[in-house]
């Protein structure tokens, strides 16, 4: 399906030529002389690599079509994550180059939405938030409470992360897989 440039929007997925391409940022400029044109940063969905791209304001770009299956997250060996199709439950293995940064939010039996161009996946998409539990953190000062300032705290993942001074080892905190901020104590 075609669109004109100036509706294409962060997250959109287009073609260029023939290859599926996740638009990074964009960025309507509209100079001094001459035609406006929609500046944008795009990800090759194949490759992983960024590629800036200038677009007319008149031009119309290609949406793609991708397939979304669900994927249950089983184990890791080696470089390879393994995943089982949740609709047909066909084990399939990804490499830490598809999953990029994803990878370290990946707990057993984690269900994701992964994206299918021809046959291949390309992207996936986490939930919003993850639990995890605190594996090193300085201990809480007495009298602590919420409101306090932020202390750092290491998760059972590796990731570090600032959380309320209240907060010790053994605790789970919700975190934000868009930005690795904590977003909530949870009670077992």
């Amino acid at each position: 399906m075609a669109v004109p440039a100036t509706q294409i929007r962060s997250g959109m997925i287009i073609l260029i030529g023939d290859k599926p391409h996740r638009v990074v940022s964009k960025q309507h400029v509209t100079p001094g002389k001459g035609n406006a044109v929609v500046q944008t940063i795009l990800q090759n969905l194949e490759t992983g690599g960024n590629v800036n791209h200038r677009f007319r304001s008149a031009e119309s770009v290609e949406t793609a079509r991708l397939d979304t299956h669900e994927l249950q997250y089983l184990y890791k060996s080696g470089d390879n994550f393994t995943f089982m199709n949740q609709e047909s439950y066909e084990m399939i293995d990804l490499s830490e180059e598809v999953l990029g940064e994803n990878g370290k939010y990946l707990q057993e039996n984690l269900v994701i939405n992964a994206e299918y161009w021809e046959g291949k996946v390309v992207a996936i998409d986490l939930p919003t938030t993850v639990v995890f539990r605190i594996t090193d953190t300085p201990p809480p000062l007495k009298g602590a409470t919420a409101s306090g300032g932020p202390k750092p705290a290491t998760l059972e993942n590796g990731l570090v992360v600032k959380v309320p001074q209240h907060l010790s080892i053994g605790d789970l905190v919700k975190i934000d897989t868009r930005d690795d901020s904590f977003v909530e104590r949870v009670t077992e």
